[in-house]
């Protein structure tokens, strides 16, 4: 029996009211954000004609979710995950507001709307990795993939309908209506969540706290070659792909000479491709593999910047933004689900906080960057430098392959229980773990070979220091030892190992010489006397 099967089908979760109704909720958030971001980019027009002045709207908006999208996913796993997102909700209709206010009294200025946008940008950073976090809480285990494939269905029916209906009553009715129409979403959004049911988190003995949830979700990011892969080809793509979306204002008003109604129409037509790439994404995954996806999401990127420099006519402008949803939710899919792959469940909130602060960078850098070039040589020349950019980079980046993502992350919960003589208080540390192997001479160069690829896992799951060392009077006798902060932090260590960490635990304890098990040592830091 095939998962999507096993699990109902795609709209499943739809049929689990909690779900439903959130979902729901949403996306009419969701609509709104986008109305307001509509009326934003549009107004700045109005302000100023300089390019470098529009695409500060939209780096004034990624920049926030770039610097605090780790800070974010930390307390996601820290604090009430639904008291939290009422706040953030407040937060933004506070936004939204204030724009409503400063645009009906003719009171906007350019470093107020950069200023509120920043803001909303902020409410943004923290809001991502909460909706993402909760999904396992609103579904059964087998509709988990379902339901966050529908997110990802219902973040594009915003985007579809947001910009149009946002351009439609800018046009119409004047930015007030507009931002006012975003305050209306956000009281939905607050109503589903004071609504929802949700159980209190039950306590946790070794729940971590900030900045030591800080530490680790970076110690594992440092430690990930293959996230580090991920990163590195997002970086690349959104750095060249946001030209596009830096200069579109200015492409609608300037380039096809279209008004606010038209510049919704563009984004509605990117949100209408965007929901016909994710239908047709499952047989593209049958022929293409993810580093295909990618290089063609890039090609066709590539194209679209191109032919909108051509300045060509307002139907074949809204075609051609199609396919820039296409492709544009090709590359998201494929991105984020190859950094979902190489995550285990414990630090996923904190990857894939990562993963949006290397997004959001490389978005918030190129649009300055592209409005930069914009002002130097025009919005034609740039567009096309963007689109060669990207066309360069893509087939240089199609050699560094994306993870396969097939490693089971499942915790293997395989390592005892560490002996103690009396009970160790958690926050006591460091921790030194000294593991005594007995290798014989033939086997050594192999067995330091394996050792050396736990070096990465030993330090991803909370060591910040390792080595192996030699007995000097028996060579024969290796001692591996790693470092953890705390004796807390080391029970942690022991619940994150994940199946595939095992396997690889195994392949070093083959070359292990003996009937016993290596000898496993655990070392407390001891006080100085007269120390606290």
């Amino acid at each position: 029996m095939s998962a999507a099967k096993a699990s109902g089908g795609t709209f499943a979760p739809l049929a689990q009211p909690v779900f439903a109704v959130l979902w729901i909720a949403t996306v009419l958030g969701n609509t709104g954000s986008f109305m307001r971001d509509v009326a934003s980019s549009w107004l700045m027009t109005d302000l100023s004609a300089s390019p470098a002045a529009v695409a500060m709207v939209q780096a004034a908006g990624t920049l926030p979710i770039f610097l605090l999208a780790i800070p974010a996913g930390v307390l996601t796993d820290i604090l009430d995950r639904r008291k939290f997102l009422i706040a953030v909700q407040l937060l933004l209709a506070s936004v939204s507001i204030s724009l409503m206010v400063l645009s009906e009294t003719g009171m906007l200025s350019i470093s107020a709307l950069i200023g509120l946008t920043f803001l909303g940008g902020i409410g943004a950073a923290l809001m991502g990795p909460t909706w993402q976090a909760i999904v396992p809480e609103l579904v059964k285990r087998e509709d988990v993939r379902s339901a966050v494939a529908l997110n990802s269905l219902g973040i594009n029916i915003a985007r579809s309908i947001g910009p149009a209906a946002g351009g439609l009553l800018l046009a119409a009715f004047g930015a007030g209506i507009t931002y006012g129409a975003d305050v209306a979403s956000y009281a939905v959004v607050i109503a589903a969540l004071v609504w929802w049911p949700r159980a209190k988190n039950a306590n946790d003995a070794l729940q971590e706290n900030f900045f030591g949830a800080f530490r680790a979700g970076l110690r594992y990011t440092r430690s990930s070659t293959p996230l580090h892969v991920v990163l590195l080809r997002a970086a690349i793509f959104f750095a060249f792909a946001s030209a596009v979306w830096a200069l579109l204002p200015l492409v609608a008003r300037q380039l096809l000479g279209g008004d606010a109604s038209f510049y919704g129409i563009l984004l509605g037509a990117v949100g209408a491709g965007a929901i016909g790439g994710a239908l047709v994404m499952p047989k593209l995954r049958e022929r293409l593999s993810s580093d295909g996806l990618l290089l063609g999401a890039a090609l066709i990127t590539a194209a679209v910047m191109g032919v909108l420099s051509l300045a060509p006519p307002k139907i074949v402008s809204i075609i051609v933004l199609l396919f820039l949803g296409a492709a544009w939710i090709t590359a998201l899919t494929t991105l984020n689900g190859a950094a979902q792959a190489v995550l285990p469940n414990w630090v996923r909130g904190r990857g894939l906080a990562v993963y949006l602060t290397v997004f959001n960078g490389a978005m918030t850098a190129g649009s300055l960057g592209w409005g930069a070039v914009g002002e130097a040589v025009g919005i034609r020349s740039t567009l096309l430098i963007g689109a060669a950019g990207l066309l360069v980079a893509g087939f240089i980046m199609h050699r560094v392959k994306l993870p396969a993502g097939d490693a089971d992350m499942v915790p293997s919960n395989h390592w005892p229980e560490p002996l103690v003589a009396e009970p160790v208080a958690h926050d006591r540390g460091p921790v030194l773990i000294l593991i005594e192997y007995k290798v014989e001479k033939q086997h050594r160069s192999a067995f330091l070979h394996a050792i050396d690829h736990l070096s990465n896992e030993r330090r991803r799951d909370g060591a910040y220091g390792w080595g192996v060392t030699e007995d000097s009077a028996d060579p024969e006798k290796i001692v591996e030892w790693f470092m953890v902060e705390s004796w807390a932090e080391h029970l942690r260590q022991h619940k994150r190992v994940s199946n595939a960490d095992a396997d690889l635990q195994g392949k070093v304890r083959a070359y292990h010489a003996g009937p016993e098990k290596p000898v496993v040592r655990h070392f407390l830091t001891i006080n100085r006397p007269g120390a606290a």
